[in-house]
């Protein structure tokens, strides 16, 4: 089985002001945030990973996750670079929080926030155009 191909994570935030690696301290409004990410092999343990509290911070998003808390997930099988189409799609018409997850990416960001319905009902829309 390819276990392959780009993710969601719906993650709510109660708020709370965090130091993320490089990109230094950030405000996180209490909310609803998506971030979009990509796996190349073994996407199911990517995305496990992402759920336990106990890790080594290696991603911008790990420092989110030790203050919030992952509600859904959505995943399909599709190419590294639908990863960065998604995200593009999503800087077009949801807020983000600039160079978060983008380190080694030409988009602005990898996380979004805004209301809960219409962001995650957007992502899930967005993605379905990349499966395989």
């Amino acid at each position: 089985m390819d276990d392959s191909g780009i993710y969601a994570l719906l993650i709510h935030c109660p708020g709370c002001r965090i130091r993320v690696g490089a990109l230094g301290e950030l405000e996180f409004a209490a909310g609803y945030y998506v971030y979009i990410g990509s796996a190349q092999r073994n996407m199911n343990q990517r995305i496990e990973r992402h759920k336990r509290r106990e890790k080594k911070m290696r991603w911008h998003i790990d420092y989110l996750l030790q203050c919030a808390r992952i509600v859904d997930v959505h995943s399909v099988a599709a190419s590294k670079e639908c990863e960065e189409w998604v995200a593009c799609k999503l800087a077009e018409t949801h807020k983000f929080v600039r160079g978060f997850g983008a380190s080694d990416s030409h988009v602005p960001s990898h996380l979004f926030y805004g209301p809960k319905e219409h962001l995650w009902n957007d992502v899930i829309s967005v993605m379905k155009r990349c499966e395989r």
